[in-house]
């Protein structure tokens, strides 16, 4: 068993410790925004925030992650879709097929809590997801927008 603080909510899953935290959140917890792609790190759909740092979730043995540790999922990065980084988002129609979407969005706002004005090369350099669908000049373009800048 072990014990989970997700989006402030603490679980108690039944896993074992070598369970990806990507399942537990999906399959145990039913919280389905953050996405399975690759399943070996190298995407980013499943990226979520763990003591606020962006992780890939697919990798993440359950086991490492203590009771003490807060875990932050797509759903729980603002209740109303508000948080700055959706917003832009939203507004730039940044998403094509959206599947990337969640974990480019967790992506982003762990770059801007960490760097609130990044420039492009901050930009570039943080934002190591893969979108199949190539929107990363809308994805630039929002987050310097969620920043309070223009691209």
């Amino acid at each position: 068993m072990a014990k989970l603080n997700i989006n402030g909510q603490v679980r108690d899953v039944q896993v074992e410790a070598d369970t990806p935290l990507l399942w537990v959140i999906r399959e145990q917890v039913g919280l389905t925004g953050t996405k399975y792609g690759c399943g070996v790190a190298q995407c980013g759909a499943c990226s979520v925030h763990l003591n606020g740092q962006v992780v890939r979730s697919c990798i993440l043995p359950v086991g490492s992650v203590k009771a003490t540790d807060k875990i932050v999922t797509i759903e729980g990065l603002s209740a109303n879709r508000s948080h700055p980084v959706q917003k832009a988002w939203a507004a730039l129609d940044v998403p094509q097929c959206g599947y990337c979407q969640s974990g480019q969005i967790m992506a982003a706002a762990a770059l801007l809590a960490r760097k609130p004005r990044p420039t492009d090369r901050d930009i570039d350099d943080a934002m190591t997801n893969i979108c199949r669908c190539g929107t990363y000049q809308r994805i630039r373009a929002a987050v310097h927008q969620a920043a309070g800048k223009q691209a």
